[in-house]
């Protein structure tokens, strides 16, 4: 039996998918983090992801010729090979776009904690400029001798 073109095609569809799929799953991992504030777990995930990331660009590195050519001129073995491709592609499909949705809440929530961060951090040094006032007067209001007499 003879390699087709196809075959390639078919192969590397199917690893689009898979690590696509893997994506989709890290992305609820990263945004379950994110939510927790488990920072360390984060990183650790987004050094993982970005390893995935390399091997989807390479993948689709390799789809690149078959996206110049007429899909009606593609000899496929079976038309049955020909629909589980085609159906391959719209998974794809579908989960960049869950993925994307996700990506999206993953960068809001971050967006959220890091003014609510900021916020806190705000008021801890308003708090820590009026302690150092208080704590100033009170120096000053100690050091002061009264010399008042009351007869």
């Amino acid at each position: 039996m003879t390699a087709l073109e196809t075959d390639l095609l078919a192969e590397l569809i199917r690893r689009k998918l898979d690590c696509l799929v893997e994506l989709r799953d890290m992305g609820a991992k990263q945004l379950e983090f994110v939510r927790a504030g488990r920072i360390t777990e984060l990183l650790d995930l987004l050094s993982a992801k970005h390893r995935l990331l390399i091997r989807l660009e390479r993948i689709e590195e390799e789809l690149a010729p078959f996206r110049g050519q007429a899909p009606e001129g593609r000899t496929w073995r079976t038309p049955d090979g020909r629909r589980e491709c085609a159906r391959q592609v719209e998974q794809c499909e579908a989960l960049l776009g869950e993925i994307v949705v996700r990506e999206k809440q993953s960068e809001c929530e971050l967006t959220r904690r890091r003014d609510n961060l900021a916020s806190q951090l705000q008021g801890f040094h308003l708090a820590s400029q009026a302690r150092g006032a208080y704590a100033a007067l009170s120096r000053a209001d100690a050091s002061r001798i009264d010399l008042t007499s009351e007869t």
